[in-house]
């Protein structure tokens, strides 16, 4: 395949302006290669299909009973893929089994973005990916990219995860070579004292990372709640559970152990993915009712997501089922980053069931993001039971009646900057910027069910829940 590929590409660099291998894992120096959400692989093995004499390929190794979502990540070793004016990459893959592929570019000037293609199961052939057509995530490549993933459980026809009943992740093998597109020179940005080219601070985050700043205050308090009314992972609060580890191989970042303001922290660097494994201590999780979670991060937070996910295994060995929530901008995730601790707080009623919703047996906690860098503390499920009333951040909120068929009235201890109102789907209904103590939402032209209502404060950010008869 290397030969035919290079000798169209001189083909048509003689008529018109062409793309050009960007990596064919054969040069002195190997790419900087990374596997994450799960047990698969990515390797560099000799051409299979040639018994190595067309060079070198890169093997992507999906692993079972894990996240459907599992990726091979490349970061490219010279130029950068410029999708600027021309949005496509193609790629030879080798694989005897038809499958479809999204591949992901990452960590550029432009958005983050994916597209698919399908492989017809007939040994080495080239995929184009269009980055025109956007899936899985909305926003279309726009700019220079250093990063390419690739993602082999994934279903073009249902946009979205391959996953059946009994196996959400099941064994892959393909090959993958010349990754081919317009080129451009690495951004020379992270030493020229600006912040720009996708940097999140001067000559740092973005295309330079890292771009780390410690929080300077402990994560919020949280609430005094009995016991019984919660399960907790990590939180000086309340009294954890025996977590087997903070720090699963099976997911490409690391955890370590910090303290911040005395107080004892989680950090996470190079997400990705992270997992969180109790299988000594599974816990019947059925009558809880909220997921919590303080996390606090230096980096851009603007088109950005953080993902969990609660492993359900149903008394079995593996993963039966499971529950996940996508943090976002439309949600609880703040865009701008104000600087501070960012306290999630979610019904369990508001996760998305992977194959159904079963939560008598969470036996892992899986954390999925593009933000490379995150501290958290205070991960724990509880019940509801504070009847609106929230003080985390130093910032206290009633709203009532709650539910309500009218209006909502929220007030607060400190002055009210701005109220967004979101649905279930994470979509914007309502936003005002009071400036007040107390403020009143209409509510009369909203559909009965529950709303998140993001609150901004002088003395932080709180998300609450809000229910229409």
């Amino acid at each position: 395949m290397k030969k035919i590929t290079l000798l169209l590409t001189l083909l048509i660099s003689s008529v018109c302006f062409a793309q050009v291998v960007l990596e064919n894992f054969d040069g002195a120096t190997a790419p900087t290669l990374g596997f994450a959400n799960g047990p698969g692989s990515a390797t560099i093995v000799p051409d299979p299909a040639s018994g190595g004499t067309n060079g070198n390929v890169l093997e992507v190794v999906t692993g079972a009973a894990s996240a459907p979502w599992q990726q091979a990540e490349l970061t490219l070793q010279n130029d950068w893929m410029d999708l600027t004016t021309t949005k496509t990459v193609t790629v030879d893959v080798f694989s005897n089994t038809s499958f479809d592929m999204l591949a992901r570019v990452s960590g550029g000037t432009g958005p983050d973005s994916a597209t698919d293609a399908s492989h017809m199961g007939t040994g080495w052939e080239t995929l184009t990916f269009d980055f025109n057509i956007a899936r899985d995530i909305p926003d279309v490549a726009n700019g220079l990219y250093p990063r390419i993933f690739f993602f082999n459980l994934w279903d073009s026809t249902a946009n979205g995860w391959v996953c059946g009943t009994a196996n959400c992740s099941p064994v892959s093998t393909s090959y993958v070579d010349n990754i081919t597109a317009m080129s451009a020179p690495a951004p020379a940005t992270c030493n020229d004292g600006i912040q720009n080219q996708g940097e999140t601070g001067i000559d740092c985050g973005g295309p330079c990372a890292p771009c780390n700043v410690p929080p300077a205050t402990a994560a919020p308090t949280p609430p005094n709640r009995a016991p019984a009314d919660v399960i907790s992972l990590f939180s000086d609060a309340y009294t954890s559970i025996g977590v087997d580890t903070f720090d699963t191989p099976w997911c490409g970042a690391t955890t370590t152990d910090v303290m911040i303001a005395s107080n004892p922290t989680k950090l996470i660097t190079g997400l990705g993915c992270e997992g969180v494994e109790f299988v000594a201590n599974r816990f019947d999780a059925t009558a809880f009712t909220h997921f919590h979670m303080d996390i606090f991060t230096s980096e851009d937070t603007t088109n950005k997501s953080f993902n969990v996910k609660w492993s359900n295994w149903n008394g079995g060995a593996a993963e039966a089922n499971a529950i996940e929530f996508s943090v976002t901008n439309a949600n609880m995730l703040p865009t701008p980053n104000p600087g501070t601790w960012i306290s999630i707080d979610i019904p369990l009623t508001s996760f998305t069931s992977i194959v159904n919703a079963d939560r008598n047996d969470f036996v892992q906690f899986v954390i999925s993001s593009d933000i490379g860098t995150v501290y958290y503390d205070n991960l724990y499920l509880h019940k509801d039971t504070t009847a609106g009333l929230d003080d985390v951040n130093g910032a206290a909120f009633k709203v009532f009646p709650n539910p309500t068929q009218n209006n909502w009235t929220i007030s607060g201890n400190s002055m009210i900057q701005n109220v967004t109102i979101v649905d279930l789907l994470g979509k914007e209904v309502t936003s005002i910027n009071p400036g007040k103590l107390d403020v009143e939402i209409d509510a009369n032209g909203l559909k009965s069910g529950m709303y998140f209502a993001r609150i901004e404060s002088e003395n932080g950010v709180k998300t609450m829940k809000l229910i229409k008869e």
